[in-house]
Order: structure tokens, then C-alpha cells, then sequence
């Protein structure tokens, strides 16, 4: 193995490779092992493999690590990985955490670690880069850092303290919602509420709407009302009353009382739906444009980084008002017949004669064919007065149709492959709790 010094922040989201260059995952986090007398030992990575499954690759099964890619030896368990008793995860469980000097001279907090091979091919946290107390009266100033080998310091922790989770957010910052969710929901129980309860309320609300509703009522019975009520407000709509279903009947209308009187309204009108329904499935939030608007200014709109691409994918012609329930709904314009059409062209001609909006109790069954027949990204839903009060979109649909615990399903045979010999470099599978030469 190449020797190198490598920090393990830095290592979150690198690639992996096998040998002949095919990529195999991503790294989520790093495992060590304390040791009584010496810094902990390495003993190998998670890595998240297609599907969203994080594994253990064993640190022996490694010929290689960078900040760039790391380069294993093609032999992989698709198992999911399970935290074993006095194992510890880097990022996940020791950035964060107070250290406390040998020399008396104070105390600081780990932000990152440094790991390096030896000699003999083990891996070790060689260095800590840790943060001192702030000195200066500035509220905007920092601790100075220095870098301190495990040696020099010692983990301070009280008894039921909660570890800091800034650092550990910090590091996750470029993940997407669905990818930081997957991360959450393999961290240990306390620590997950922990984290949820530090993120930004923007951060936490996407993060909710890709966790299964257990876990997401878990996390707001930890928030305090006028907390949670912040984080459903920024949640899309039908998310927000998803979860507020799940509720007790008491909490539920309490929290909607706290939340901005908008949102809040359409989370009731989605609440008085049948989930079943196209009324309880859709998003209440598409894009509405009046006949007159150009198709310029339809492009404008869906061009929004924040929009979801099903949304995206067609505006919603209405007369006023334009917002649902708007006035009467005169039909769709989809993105790709706008891009046919000059700037100036009225959306009001463009309409899609062969398009008709479902009703608000139109089954989900019915919705999710109509939406298959004519390969459509989204429909829109009426009321009896013809006004148009939301969209379902596929993303919708597929919600509906997988089973409730479809994040968290994991596949208990490998998939069947040919197992090449190992001179081939290709991956093989490892049968097995996890893939690695069996030594610990």
C-alpha cells in the first residue's frame, strides 16, 4: 500500500475503485478501534455502493488512499454494514468531541484526524487537528488550531453530555438531502437526534422528506414546538402533512397553529383529502402562469435551482387568482414545447389539447395509470369548481406505490455475478457479515 497521510474529512465522498478502474462507491465514514497504549487502529471503511447501501470494506482489502480516490483489491460483501461493540466511527462519533491536554495547558476540540499506514501495512490515527477556546471578545472570532498527536491529549466527555455535531455537519455539507438522510439513519440512535436537532431548519425539513415517517416522528418529538413548527414550514406541503398525520390529533393541530398561516392552510387542505386520493398525494405548489405570460417567462420560472425537476417539467395555465385554489384551470404547457417557441409566443396558444386534470378524489390507482398510458411526469388535479388546487408528480406516485420501508430495504443474497479470479481485479463478492481477509 502506498504509505501516505490522509485526513479522514477529506475522505468523505471520495471515490473507490477497483483495480481495472470501475467505481465501486463512495466513502461515508471511517471505522477505528481504541487501543490500550497505542493511537486507535483502522480497521476499514464505509463505503456506499450503488443502491444507497453502505458496506465495511476491510482496511487490508485497500492498495490505496488519497484525498483524491482510494483503490481496493476488487474484493467486496454487499452485506450492509452493522456497527460492531467498541468500533468507532471518525466522522460520525470523534469530530466534535473535547480533548483535553496532557500538559494542563486547556482544552480544545477535534476537527479532523489524520490517519497513516506504516510499515507493516496498518493503518492509525496518526495526528489530531484540533481547535482551541476562542480568546478575543469578537463574536465572529475563532480558536487558534494546532495539530497534537493522539498522545498529548485525552477525550473529555461528561456523563450525559451530548458530543458537538458541528463538525460533523460541516464535513456532510455538500451531501444531498437523500444522500444526508441515509447518513443519519445509520449513526447510532442518540446521535442521530443530535445532529437532526443542529441542522438549519431548511436542512433538517429537506433531510426529513427523505427519512421513513417513523424516524421522522422521532426526530420532531425531540424539537420543541416552536422549533418543529419552523421545520414544517419549510417542508413541502404534502411532506409536512404526511408527517403531521402521523401525529397525535393534539399535537398536530397545536403545530399547525404555530406555523405561518399560509403554509399551514394548505397542509389542512391536503390533511382533509383521502391519502389514497389524488387530493392526498398531490403538491400544492406547481407552477401557475396566467394565458398572457410569455414563454420566456416560463422558462424563467423552471429554471429555479430549488424547483424539483417534476415540477419543472410543465406550468399550469390558470385565470386568477394564481395560487392554488386558483381560478378556473384552462390547461398545461410543457417545457419542451416552450423551448419550440419563440421568446414573446403567449403560453395561453400553447396549451396541450389531449391533456385533461384528474379530480381531487380520483384514486391513486387511476392517477398512477394515467400517468404510465401517456408517460407523464405530472398531473394536474381540479376541484368540483374546476379550479386547479395542485399537481401529483411521479415522485408522488412512486412514494405511494413502494412499500413504507423501502429506504431502509436491504437485499439479503448478493446479486448473482460470475466470480472471476482475482488476477482479473474485478470485484468478487464475499460471502459473509463483511468482505475482508476474516482478521480483525
Amino acid at each position: 500500500m502506498s504509505a501516505t497521510r490522509v485526513f479522514v474529512a477529506r475522505l468523505a465522498g471520495t471515490t473507490v475503485f477497483d483495480p481495472v478502474g470501475d467505481r465501486v462507491g463512495k466513502v461515508r465514514d471511517v471505522l477505528v478501534v481504541y487501543r490500550k497504549n497505542d493511537p486507535p487502529r483502522v480497521v476499514g471503511l464505509i463505503v456506499e455502493i450503488p443502491g444507497k447501501r453502505r458496506v465495511f470494506l476491510s482496511i487490508g482489502r485497500v492498495t490505496s488512499i488519497s484525498s483524491g480516490q482510494i483503490i481496493t483489491n476488487g474484493l467486496i460483501n454487499l452485506r450492509r454494514f452493522e456497527q460492531r461493540g467498541g468500533e468507532v466511527r471518525v466522522i460520525a462519533e470523534m469530530l466534535g468531541r473535547r480533548v483535553v491536554f496532557a500538559d494542563g495547558s486547556g482544552e480544545a476540540t477535534i476537527e479532523d484526524v489524520a490517519i497513516e499506514d506504516s510499515d507493516t501495512g496498518d493503518w492509525a490515527i496518526s495526528q489530531l487537528f484540533v481547535r482551541k477556546p476562542k480568546t478575543g471578545p469578537s463574536p465572529f472570532g475563532k480558536g487558534p488550531t494546532t495539530f497534537v498527536s493522539w498522545n498529548e491529549v485525552r477525550e473529555k466527555q461528561n456523563r450525559g453530555e451530548a458530543q458537538s455535531a458541528e463538525q460533523l455537519i460541516a464535513t456532510y455539507s455538500e451531501l444531498k438531502p437523500a444522500d444526508l438522510a441515509n447518513t443519519l439513519l445509520d449513526l447510532p440512535q442518540q446521535r442521530m437526534l443530535e445532529v437532526a436537532e443542529e441542522l438549519p431548519d431548511d436542512r433538517l425539513a429537506d433531510v426529513l422528506e427523505e427519512m421513513p415517517e417513523s424516524e421522522q416522528v422521532q426526530i420532531l418529538a425531540k424539537l420543541d414546538d416552536d422549533r418543529a413548527a419552523d421545520v414544517l414550514d419549510q417542508m413541502q406541503p404534502d411532506d409536512a402533512a404526511d408527517l403531521i398525520a402521523q401525529l397525535s390529533d393534539e399535537r398536530g393541530e397545536h403545530l399547525l397553529e404555530l406555523m405561518e398561516p399560509e403554509e399551514a392552510e394548505d397542509v389542512r387542505m391536503l390533511l382533509s383529502y383521502n391519502p389514497d386520493t389524488a387530493g392526498g398525494l398531490m403538491t400544492t405548489e406547481p407552477i401557475i402562469v396566467s394565458a398572457d405570460a410569455t414563454v420566456a417567462e416560463g422558462l424563467a420560472l423552471i429554471r429555479r435551482h430549488e424547483l424539483a425537476p417534476a415540477l419543472g417539467a410543465a406550468v399550469c395555465v390558470t385565470l386568477p387568482p394564481y395560487e392554488a385554489p386558483t381560478g378556473r384551470f384552462l390547461g398545461v404547457v410543457h417545457f419542451q414545447r416552450m423551448l419550440r417557441y419563440p421568446p414573446h409566443v403567449r403560453l395561453g396558444t400553447l396549451l396541450d389539447p389531449g391533456l385533461e386534470p384528474v379530480t381531487a378524489d380520483t384514486s391513486a390507482a387511476e392517477v398512477s395509470r394515467i400517468l404510465a398510458s401517456y408517460n407523464l411526469v405530472s398531473v394536474p388535479v381540479v376541484d368540483d369548481k374546476h379550479r386547479l388546487v395542485g399537481v401529483v408528480t411521479i415522485d408522488d406516485i412512486l412514494d405511494y406505490l413502494l412499500p413504507d420501508d423501502w429506504r431502509s430495504q436491504d437485499e439479503d443474497d448478493p446479486v448473482k455475478r460470475t466470480e472471476p479470479s482475482d488476477e482479473t481485479g474485478s470485484i468478487r463478492i464475499v460471502n459473509g457479515r463483511r468482505g475482508g481477509s476474516g482478521t480483525r
